[in-house]
């Protein structure tokens, strides 16, 4: 067999597999509950390997590779921050918003918590949430199936277009289907596979570029300031980078997991499968970007397209098939974040705008099958903003992050630590947050002095702070639940 059949064995192999998955999760989903939140059963390695792989998506095994193998180690500031960000995340939010959650009226979406731990008749702030849930994640969405396209025809010559088709098909079966259950089962194979090969292409790499001196030597042929984490970075440019970590207070489709975690007492054993597994593969790929930098200058070769690195070494360095396999790491990375941001937009789109502003008694078996129309729906709209192919895979992960980062992430802290945050304040917080991000991320200037999310989360705090300082009114159920959540924290920590 050629090579290029062994590798679509092995890719052929795993999309069967997530198929297969997303048919048995697809027999245990039987209400709203099961497809949006899986029951609020998972174990924490379910939890903490499907949170990673929801996270890292194929910016970690492309985007990161990719500005690491232009730029040189000065990218990896972005690493640093985001380690520190999901460390605290799982910290700071993980154990609270598990109790709080199911405290306030068993809440099963960010903006229904939002709403019930504020006690928002309103409305609103559900609603702007979910908007806010709808814009941003089908930018997000998008860039996932760019990086689908460009996986097959870097990988094997096939038509972007094609590719594209091909991933969002299988994605938006299983989760269409299987739901919450289905995108947390897949993650975990997907997260595994990652792992994998994200320490298999640094290590047997290393012996091709003749060890770790050679190495060396050869990068800092090409460009010695590669191997320099501060060379040519302003202090601005390092906290731009850094700033990455920020945004994990608000990304839905990561804290998420936080609220489906079996109980409190899992987190921890999460946070450490979690950040072990997402500090090694954070490794992997800063190391595979130095190694191809080091190959490609001993064998005089160049590389197009430097998102690609991965595959590309992945293809030089192993046999077909297990290349095949390394093929397929991108395709979970690329895939297990698509489904994860799906199934939170659906959420969005039935749990807080449908049921919010319709106000329907429909039974649970209509809402689920329109749980599934409204993933198919953002499916088609985010395959229309990604079928040009002329965002790059960073670029478009950077915005979205920064937009749920920068709305969501101090007003979640802030319900969670502070018994004064009100509705009011929330929302615009929100709204401030957001159109920070929108405008500072369209003008270039801006974003080239400071990434978005910086004043984005500052605006964002500081208006929902003096906004619910301005409309705080003492409110006995708050204060109830407020401290009953603390009481059962104390209890199971």
């Amino acid at each position: 067999m050629t090579s290029d059949v062994y590798q679509l064995l092995a890719i052929i192999i795993y999309l069967a597999g997530m198929v297969f998955i997303g048919w048995y999760a697809y027999k245990r989903t039987s209400n709203l509950t099961d497809y949006m939140l899986g029951g609020r059963g998972l174990g924490p390695a379910v939890t903490a390997l499907s949170a990673g792989a929801a996270d890292m998506s194929g910016w970690l095994l492309m985007g990161l590779p990719g500005a690491v193998y232009v730029s040189g180690l000065v990218e990896a500031w972005i690493a640093v921050g985001l380690s520190v960000g999901a460390y605290l995340n799982y910290v700071l939010v993980a154990p609270r918003l598990r109790v709080y959650t199911e405290i306030s009226k068993d809440s099963i979406t960010i903006p229904s918590f939002l709403e019930n731990r504020l006690k928002d008749k309103s409305r609103l702030l559900r609603i702007a949430s979910g908007m806010i849930i709808l814009v941003f994640f089908t930018f997000y969405v998008s860039s996932g199936m760019v990086a689908s396209g460009k996986f097959f025809y870097s990988s094997f010559g096939l038509d972007y277009h094609i590719g594209l088709l091909i991933v969002s098909g299988v994605v938006i079966f299983y989760t269409l289907f299987g739901g919450f259950l289905a995108v947390s089962y897949t993650d975990v194979v997907q997260g595994l596979i990652m792992f994998v090969a994200l320490l298999h292409v640094p290590i047997v790499g290393i012996f091709f570029t003749g060890g770790l001196s050679e190495t060396a030597t050869s990068i800092r042929a090409v460009d010695p300031k590669m191997l320099n984490l501060v060379s040519g970075a302003s202090f601005l440019g390092i906290l731009s980078a850094v700033a990455w970590g920020l945004g994990y207070f608000g990304q839905p489709h990561i804290i998420v997991r936080f609220m489906a975690i079996t109980s409190v007492k899992e987190v921890k054993s999460a946070r450490r499968i979690g950040i072990g597994w997402m500090v090694l593969s954070i490794f992997g790929a800063v190391a595979t970007a130095l190694i191809g930098i080091a190959y490609f200058q001993q064998t005089n070769g160049t590389l197009t397209d430097p998102e690609t690195v991965f595959i590309v070494m992945g293809q030089i360095l192993f046999h077909p098939f297990i290349a095949g396999i390394m093929l397929a790491a991108i395709l979970a990375a690329i895939m297990s974040t698509i489904s994860s941001q799906l199934i939170v937009t659906s959420s969005a789109l039935i749990e807080d705008l449908y049921k919010a502003v319709i106000k329907t008694d429909a039974s649970d078996k209509r809402y689920v099958f329109l749980g599934r129309m409204a993933v198919l729906v953002v499916s088609i709209l985010a395959m229309a903003l990604a079928w040009p192919n002329n965002e790059s895979i960073l670029k478009i992960v950077s915005f979205a992050w920064a937009g749920f980062g920068a709305s969501f992430g101090p007003v979640i802290l802030l319900s969670l630590y502070w018994r004064k945050i009100t509705a009011t304040g929330a929302f615009w917080g929100m709204v401030a947050g957001a159109i920070t991000v929108l405008i500072w991320g369209n003008v270039k200037l801006l974003t080239d002095t400071l990434y978005e999310i910086v004043p984005g989360f500052i605006i964002c705090w500081v208006v929902t702070y003096f906004v619910s300082l301005a409309t705080y009114r003492p409110n006995a159920e708050v204060d109830k639940e407020f401290s009953e959540a603390i009481e059962i924290l104390k209890k199971e920590s």
